[in-house]
């Protein structure tokens, strides 16, 4: 059995600890009976005797609704804890009125909205005491999640299998960041508006390529395009390119990511330009390396200057969001050290030109593509060979917690740019995957539901890795869920499948979405 530690309040014991898994779902059908309980200065812990060799972690917070449960079971109502019930409720009116008075006091806010349960995770490398760090933000950065999404690209040749590891597990119960007054944009619902697209999908064409433009495809049925997304409790403003333009002036926007962060970066280039020509938007992929290579197929991104406002919109290749070192750069087919630990050396080079920064990764981290591009995990500058760091879930947990810890020690030094981390786009196959006769036919708009209301993002990955930065999360999982007739499907130009894509969106469509909430939290 895998050694659990889990932290409680004062009122806590075995049974309650039991409860507490079965009704929060950390790892049920697991039986949990050599449970030890001491008492420390703040809390009794719970820890499964059977390995008490293993390093242990210990989380301090827990939500009170538990510790409430336990007083009212165990501790009969007699007139001195009446009282201060009384008192205590009291005095959280008052502090609450306060609140209100006073936003800013965001420490007084209610007991529900502090506390919520992160989810399982594997801790990577040194497990004794000392080595492992003290707060929740620490908690986070080090934890690297045992639970991972079967991802690939429609070209990908396998699928990413994650096996659980026997290593040891912590259940962290972190404190939420959250604000009343902060728009949630990833809840509401989709509704007709015949307004839409915000561009044409027959144009566009200098910058929308043609694999993704599926009005130049043999699909007929286009109502996908006519949905627009409505946050539930606020106001996502209307788009309006020359407003945006001009909100934009001198500003540099970057898309660092897979082939999801480049149909996002081609959807605010339509978007941008209402799908126009545009003669006067300059190319400006030179001044970021941005080049096509000999042999290549097309460069390693590309960057465009509209010269009205000086607004230069970017985007770069990176499936990985890791450093990319070829072991031998004269052997066209050498391995490639994937310095999980290291952002790209183009984010680095560049952070201090960018006033918008959107990262994305997901869809690559799968066996095929790792022994496609023939990448070899490296960590602390040394290959790794630690058991757990080659679980594709794990490394890839590692390797988005270490950039947005990265990230968020840079801000202080660029304190004009606003940095986001965009969730994974979801992938829609039924009945098989991409090369097994899996496909997304359907074209009917919201056969799955039309509205998303839920207090956590689909991605607990990316929001584990946020929290407690000044990295923000463009939490869009959840609300693209919900289309899954507006990918490219089997369609194609000249009306031959090779097969369906449900990975990648048409365009223009969801997407143009993800860029309207983008550009609300900018």
């Amino acid at each position: 059995m895998l050694s659990n530690v889990f932290a409680a309040n004062r009122w806590m014991n075995a049974h309650s600890v039991r409860k507490l898994i079965v009704e929060r779902g950390f790892k049920k059908g697991v039986a949990y009976d050599c449970i030890e309980i001491r008492n420390t200065r703040h809390k009794f812990v719970a820890r499964d005797t059977s390995r008490r060799h293993m390093g242990v972690k210990f989380v301090r917070s827990l939500s009170y609704e538990y510790a409430e449960m336990k007083f009212r079971n165990n501790f009969p109502v007699r007139g001195k804890y009446l009282s201060f019930v009384v008192v205590a409720l009291a005095f959280t009116v008052l502090v609450l009125w306060a609140w209100q008075e006073n936003p800013f006091l965001s420490t007084s806010q209610s007991v529900q909205a502090w506390y919520r349960t992160s989810y399982a995770g594997f801790i990577v490398g040194p497990t004794n005491s000392s080595e492992l760090p003290n707060t929740a933000k620490e908690n986070t950065e080090k934890t690297y999640s045992n639970s991972s999404t079967k991802e690939e690209t429609v070209k990908d040749s396998a699928h990413s299998e994650v096996t659980p590891t026997d290593f040891a597990s912590t259940i962290i119960l972190n404190r939420s960041q959250s604000n009343e007054n902060t728009c949630s944009y990833g809840n509401g619902g989709w509704v007709p508006d015949d307004s839409r697209p915000l561009y044409s999908g027959f144009g566009c064409k200098r910058w929308l390529s043609a694999m993704w433009a599926c009005r130049l495809t043999q699909r007929t049925d286009f109502s996908y395009e006519r949905y627009r997304w409505v946050p539930k409790d606020c106001a996502l403003p209307a788009f309006e390119r020359s407003a945006f333009l001009g909100r934009m002036q001198d500003k540099t926007i970057a898309f660092i990511g897979d082939s999801l962060g480049r149909q996002q970066f081609q959807s605010l280039m339509c978007m941008v330009t209402g799908g126009e020509e545009s003669p006067d938007v300059k190319d400006v992929g030179k001044e970021y390396g941005l080049v096509k290579a000999k042999g290549a197929i097309r460069p390693d991104g590309w960057a465009y200057c509209f010269p009205s406002t000086n607004t230069t919109i970017l985007y770069y290749w990176s499936s990985s969001l890791s450093d990319l070192l070829p072991l031998n750069i004269s052997d066209p087919t050498t391995d490639v050290a994937m310095h999980l630990d290291r952002p790209p050396a183009f984010l680095r080079k560049f952070l201090h030109r960018f006033d918008v920064l959107v990262l994305n990764t997901g869809h690559h981290w799968n066996r095929g593509k790792i022994r496609q591009n023939r990448w070899v995990m490296y960590k602390d500058g040394t290959r790794s060979e630690l058991g757990n760091l080659k679980e594709i879930g794990i490394a890839k947990n590692f390797t988005v917690h270490s950039i947005v810890k990265w990230l968020d020690s840079q801000l202080p030094s660029h304190p004009r740019l606003k940095a986001f981390f965009r969730t994974i786009s979801p992938r829609h196959f039924r009945n098989g995957e991409w090369n097994t006769g899996g496909n997304c036919d359907n074209t009917t708009p919201l056969t799955r539901g039309s509205k998303v209301e839920q207090n956590e993002s689909s991605d607990a990955m990316v929001e584990s890795a946020v929290r407690g930065t000044k990295v923000k999360m463009l939490d869009i999982t959840a609300l693209s869920q919900l289309r899954d007739e507006a990918h490219k499907s089997h369609f194609s130009i000249k009306g031959t499948s090779g097969g369906s894509d449900c990975l990648h969106w048409c365009l223009p469509g969801i997407p143009d979405t993800w860029n309207e909430i983008l550009i609300a939290q900018i």
